[in-house]
């Protein structure tokens, strides 16, 4: 299972050093949540943030727009240098649309949906997406509490792609540490995102090694 830390729990006043020390603790992703205050009561950063941060760091970025019509700017996260970007299907009514855009990027295109969206809601998608990003969190909040009632969706949405021999991997973000990476690996996670496991622990290393659940 790959781990991508969310910059967004790390300390913004010692960025570079903060990404260097999660570089070295062998993170595979770094994960960028980009909130703008209307489809979720928060905001974060934005493109010139994501572009600072690729100067930096030779780490995979992984933008999740958490935005109403991500199609206004995933052109600009491309340019940024983000290299997977998902975005919210509660979000957009131009959903093939915003897969096209960022596979014409040479991004990996993920679609994300939050804990009370069915994946049936879009599961024509699954075919077609690089990954799907499950929500076990509402989104908007950093240190949230895992949500366990999730399980069963991700355990369907597995299902669904062993099934159909379909190469859709999946993400998982909200509350993730390493007391419940077993059990999201068990249930066919690709991809866990966590922020405060990783950048409130006193060992990187360690936070990102127990959620990859690789033993010494």
């Amino acid at each position: 299972m790959k781990v991508a830390p969310s910059i967004l729990a790390a300390d913004f006043t010692k960025l570079p050093e903060e990404i260097k020390k999660t570089e070295e603790a062998g993170a595979d992703f770094l994960h960028l949540d980009i909130m703008d205050g209307v489809f979720v009561p928060n905001i974060t950063f934005g493109p010139k943030i994501v572009e600072t941060i690729n100067r930096i760091t030779a780490i995979p970025l992984d933008a999740h727009l958490m935005i109403v019509e991500p199609e206004r700017y995933i052109d600009r996260f491309i340019e940024a240098g983000a290299d997977w970007i998902s975005f919210h299907a509660e979000a957009t009514k131009n959903t093939n649309n915003c897969i096209k855009m960022i596979k014409s990027g040479s991004c990996k295109a993920g679609l994300a949906i939050s804990p009370p969206t069915s994946w049936q809601e879009i599961e024509q998608y699954i075919a077609i997406i690089d990954f799907i990003l499950i929500m076990t969190v509402n989104p908007g909040f950093c240190g949230q509490a895992f949500m366990p009632e999730v399980i069963p969706k991700i355990e369907e949405v597995h299902r669904h792609i062993d099934k159909n021999k379909l190469s859709c991997m999946i993400e998982v973000d909200g509350g993730v540490s390493p007391k419940n990476a077993g059990l999201l690996c068990n249930a066919g996670v690709n991809i866990v995102v966590a922020g405060a496991s990783v950048y409130k622990s006193c060992d990187y290393n360690a936070a990102i090694k127990a959620m990859k659940c690789l033993k010494d």
